[in-house]
């Protein structure tokens, strides 16, 4: 017998409001001391209303997100104010009324999708998991559901793609996902927290135009968390800029965009300042020559890819997802042996398999994550992050590694005295990213491939990691190799740009020949698909290319 969703109660003044935060605050314990991190929130929410949330990280975003279901993570507690859903005090509901609603009346979208999944299970089984425990579809409406969620999300063989695990699929498609899961009970309220963080700009689109879809259909109302200011734009009615746990400002989005008041906005709103002027390498330092790739049964994943990467240079690989970029690094690491084709270091061919490679090999050639979160170990103090490499690779042990973990530390403008002995969990997104820069400069390499680094963290902070990056390549000749779907990015760092799509390399040439029309037609697209300070733009975008779609089906 199937259970209808609870029938929602009468909201206390105005029913439109579903959600009304008063006073709220939250504190953090550290050295078993509790601090505040959220200090005196107020706001209100809208049914069918979408409430952007911004500002640096260790602003208070995210928190503030899970404490509109009543949940704060292990190391923080909800200490006052109140959380009104729909008339219930979430708060101090008691756990089995916060669970019979979450899931059903409040979803959760996380940034880290790669993190949340259980690698396990299909995509599938956990699609279902949350309707039919709470009994709102049976199996079969619920997998009818997915495939129906899958497709408009854009995900590739939606009939089938629900049938994989986690690992299966890339970053980007875990991500949508993730998205169709939340919205497989049609939720009244969804907190996305960075739900396209990990998304090329071409299926960013489709993706945000989904969930704006969704949310005008069923009348959901949502928190949508975010450090990229363009697509909040594209996405919120209103707008809350947070600093510190405390907000800032807040007003409707265009009055926002056009008319902010406060110092603090106006830097956010002028953080994309940074740009370097290219420059042609002249030694070859690291070369991807003819390689085609398999993962296995020999599909071919990377089709007779060539690329170049010069001395004391970075050269940006961009496309979008699925498209090879991290692939290509797999087999430049040796972690994917090419099937045919060579990767070569300075002339000399490297061996294709990592276990092949000897420990030189492996010290020049160094990479850094995505996600910090789950490239560091959660139960080693930095200075065992950090020093484990110092160790291997340069021999030092006792106070000459100390000394040198310390160097690294001031190295990435971390104070060494403060951070040395902290674990992953007591740093900022942005402090833990800086661990992992530390990491691959402990083995002092000459190529670093830097994979999504910047993608996860909001702009004040990704600006300064850039002009980290750009800083140490200055002083230690470095050469990189920047993947990336964030074309603000490669503006900021890149000498080269090599564009691929679906395993192969369609275009690559010096910044400002490839940033110049006239470009190849998936170039374009591209570039086109870069979201803008408009709140227009989305909407503008789309009919656009609906237009264009219709014209090319007459012709």
């Amino acid at each position: 017998m199937m259970i209808t969703k609870p029938k929602k109660a009468d909201a206390a003044n105005d029913d439109s409001i579903l959600l009304k935060v008063r006073g709220l605050r939250i504190d953090g314990m550290s050295e078993e001391v509790w601090n505040p991190i959220v200090k005196g929130v107020d706001f209100d929410l809208k049914r069918g209303e979408i409430l952007g949330l911004i500002g640096e990280s260790g602003a208070g975003k995210s928190t503030i997100g899970l404490a509109a279901m009543g949940y704060a993570r292990p190391g923080c507690r909800l200490s006052g104010g109140e959380i009104l859903f729909d008339g219930i005090e979430m708060r101090t509901a008691s756990e089995k009324q916060k669970r019979a609603m979450r899931g059903v009346r409040i979803a959760y979208v996380a940034q880290s999708a790669a993190a949340s999944f259980n690698p396990a299970h299909r995509l599938i089984e956990q699609y279902q998991e949350a309707p039919v425990q709470h009994g709102v579809l049976s199996v079969e409406e619920a997998q009818s559901d997915a495939v129906d969620l899958f497709g408009r999300l854009q995900l590739p063989d939606a009939d089938t793609i629900g049938f994989r695990y986690p690992h299966q699929v890339s970053g980007g498609q875990l991500q949508r996902a993730m998205t169709a899961m939340a919205m497989a009970c049609k939720p009244d309220l969804i907190v996305f927290d960075e739900p396209t963080t990990a998304l090329d700009v071409t299926t960013q689109i489709e993706v945000l135009a989904a969930i704006k879809d969704v949310v005008r259909q069923f009348n959901t109302a949502a928190i949508y968390i975010t450090h990229d200011l363009a697509v909040v734009a594209q996405m919120a009615d209103r707008i809350i800029v947070l600093r510190y746990g405390e907000v800032v400002e807040e007003a409707d989005t265009r009055t926002m965009l056009s008319k902010p008041t406060e110092a603090y906005t106006k830097s956010l709103w002028a953080v994309r300042s940074l740009h370097k002027e290219e420059e042609p390498g002249e030694d070859t330092l690291l070369e991807i020559r003819n390689v085609d790739a398999s993962y296995g049964g020999g599909v071919k994943v990377l089709h007779d890819v060539s690329i170049k990467v010069p001395t004391k240079r970075t050269v940006a690989v961009v496309g979008e997802s699925g498209s090879g970029k991290s692939t290509t690094a797999r087999v430049i690491t040796g972690l994917l042996p090419p099937m045919t084709g060579e990767v070569l270091f300075k002339g000399e061919v490297l061996p294709p398999a990592l276990k092949s490679r000897g420990k030189d090999d492996l010290r020049k050639l160094q990479m850094i994550y995505q996600m910090p979160d789950t490239a560091i170990n959660p139960r080693q103090r930095v200075r065992d992050i950090i020093g484990r490499p110092v160790q291997f690779y340069l021999g030092l042990t006792g106070k000459k590694r100390e000394e040198r973990v310390r160097e690294l530390l001031s190295m990435i403008d971390m104070e060494p005295d403060t951070f040395i002995d902290r674990y992953p969990g007591e740093l900022s997104g942005g402090q833990k990213q800086r661990i992992c820069i530390a990491r691959a400069l402990a083995a002092e390499p000459q190529l670093i491939i830097c994979d999504e680094v910047t993608s996860a963290l909001d702009q004040l902070v990704a600006e300064e990691v850039l002009r980290l990056l750009l800083r140490l390549q200055d002083e230690f000749n470095l050469s990189y190799l920047f993947i990336t779907h964030d074309l603000a990015t490669v503006k900021a760092i890149a000498d080269e740009i090599v564009v691929m799509l679906q395993g192969s390399v369609v275009e690559q040439g010096m910044k400002t020949e490839m940033l110049t029309p006239p470009h190849h037609e998936y170039t374009d697209l591209l570039l086109s698909s870069v979201p803008e300070m408009d709140p227009d733009w989305l909407e503008d975008l789309l009919v656009k290319r609906a237009a264009a779609a219709n014209a090319k089906a007459r012709a």
